[in-house]
């Protein structure tokens, strides 16, 4: 009877089983619930694993502004921003946020947010950074841009703008300019971030952006000149430009023209030649073009491809500060011709006490003159800015005139025989004639 009454139940016990834990566990967890409400809050976290597993921190968002903040303990909330999807460049309304470069803006100046950038970190960030251009009371306005003046203090821009040196004076010193720079974007970059600073570097008018270039170069410690171009024996075959300056044009055409190259920019201690052998031929031209440059404080750097006599005649009526390059490196733009005369400047600078060499701006040549400097230290010499090479050929000018002016002058011996009067054979009267022998 109870195996009949087992086998009918059973199933039913199999059935309804699960229904009772599941009964059990509802009333078990309404327990639970009740005492929360009666005692408090009950901490069922979990104990932490050995290692310090900590909660994940808990983030804020607001859409509006993108902004996240981060809570952690004993330090201020970090701050971060994220750029809002779909918008190219977040502003805010009302603020002017554009780089400030501490002038006022020019056409030459620029204005790319990139170029303005990149010379505000060279000029944080470089230790060998000039003082930015224009220096104050160095300049004035005119309607073709700023030029040069000599303030009633006297400061010239050869010498504000100049690369400051302080090396032996005993030990041999070379001096290189980097001319044609600022047309080829490439290579004035190259020119900037790779060669040594003591490395002039030599700009033309024509340049785009001509003041963003050379804010780059002084910022990386680079002295600047700007190029004139002058016109040479093949013109106008050979054309320099429209701002060319000519042997046989009249003086106030080719100051006018000086006048347009040097206010291009601002920032350079000299003007140095493009071409120029005819022009350089003329001593009243050279003189004219030297005699401007001298009103109005600024050196001249000749890259020696010219006559030389007539350029130091001019410099000297002058009294501009200048300098002739003793080579020119890249006459022939191969590899051993460059080498070959950056070793004529060493010999040059053993025999001399300075030399400087000039070259343009090929590939080839930025490559090997920043190679060849590199271990200019370890032979003996050291690397100078053109602008100590010129004060130091001034002021050996200056002691040898100096020198010579101090140095008595030579007695002068005076021939008589000539101015006696004839003596008289017979010894009987001055001026009778002497008594001719038959040589019998």
């Amino acid at each position: 009877m109870s195996s009949a009454v087992l086998r009918h139940v059973e199933p039913l016990l199999t059935i309804k089983a699960p229904l009772f834990a599941g009964l059990g566990a509802a009333v078990l967890f309404a327990a639970v619930i009740l005492g929360v409400a009666v005692f408090g809050e009950a901490d069922l976290q979990p104990p932490l694993a050995r290692g310090g597993v900590a909660p994940a921190p808990v983030e804020t968002v607001y859409p509006a502004a993108e902004l996240r903040i981060s809570p952690a303990e004993d330090d201020p909330l970090p701050i971060q921003f994220i750029e809002p999807e779909g918008v190219d460049e977040a502003q805010l309304p009302g603020v002017d946020d554009r780089f400030d470069t501490g002038r006022p803006a020019t056409p030459s100046s620029g204005s790319d947010p990139a170029d303005a950038e990149a010379r505000h970190a060279a000029s944080t960030n470089s230790a060998e950074a000039l003082p930015p251009a224009p220096l104050p009371g160095l300049t004035e306005n005119t309607p073709n841009g700023p030029l040069p003046v000599i303030p009633p203090n006297g400061l010239r821009a050869s010498r504000a703008y100049a690369r400051p040196f302080h090396g032996d004076p005993t030990a041999p010193t070379i001096a290189v300019v980097i001319g044609g720079l600022g047309l080829n974007r490439t290579v004035t970059q190259a020119a900037i971030d790779e060669l040594p600073p003591e490395i002039a570097l030599s700009f033309a008018p024509y340049t785009r952006d001509l003041q963003s270039w050379v804010d780059r170069a002084r910022a990386a410690g680079h002295e600047v000149l700007i190029e004139a171009p002058m016109e040479p024996f093949d013109y106008p075959n050979n054309d320099p430009g429209p701002q060319t300056l000519l042997a046989d044009a009249p003086a106030a055409d080719n100051l006018a023209r000086l006048d347009w190259i040097m206010s291009r920019t601002t920032g350079y201690f000299a003007v140095s030649n493009y071409l120029g052998a005819r022009f350089s031929a003329s001593e009243p031209a050279m003189t004219q073009l030297l005699q401007g440059l001298e009103a109005r404080g600024v050196a001249f750097l000749h890259d020696g491809a010219g006559r030389r006599t007539v350029i130091e005649s001019a410099a000297r009526s002058s009294n501009v500060q200048y300098a002739i390059a003793d080579r020119v490196l890249d006459e022939d733009p191969s590899p051993t011709a460059i080498d070959n005369h950056l070793l004529t400047l060493e010999a040059l600078a053993l025999q001399n006490g300075a030399s400087l060499g000039a070259g343009f701006s090929y590939p080839t040549t930025v490559d090997h003159v920043r190679d060849w400097a590199r271990s200019l230290d370890s032979r003996g010499y050291q690397l100078a800015p053109p602008s100590a090479v010129m004060a130091r050929r001034r002021l050996q000018a200056r002691m040898e005139a100096e020198a010579r002016a101090l140095q008595p002058e030579p007695e002068q011996v005076i021939d008589n025989r000539w101015s006696r009067p004839p003596v008289d054979a017979s010894g009987t009267g001055d001026h009778a004639p002497a008594a001719a022998s038959s040589g019998h």
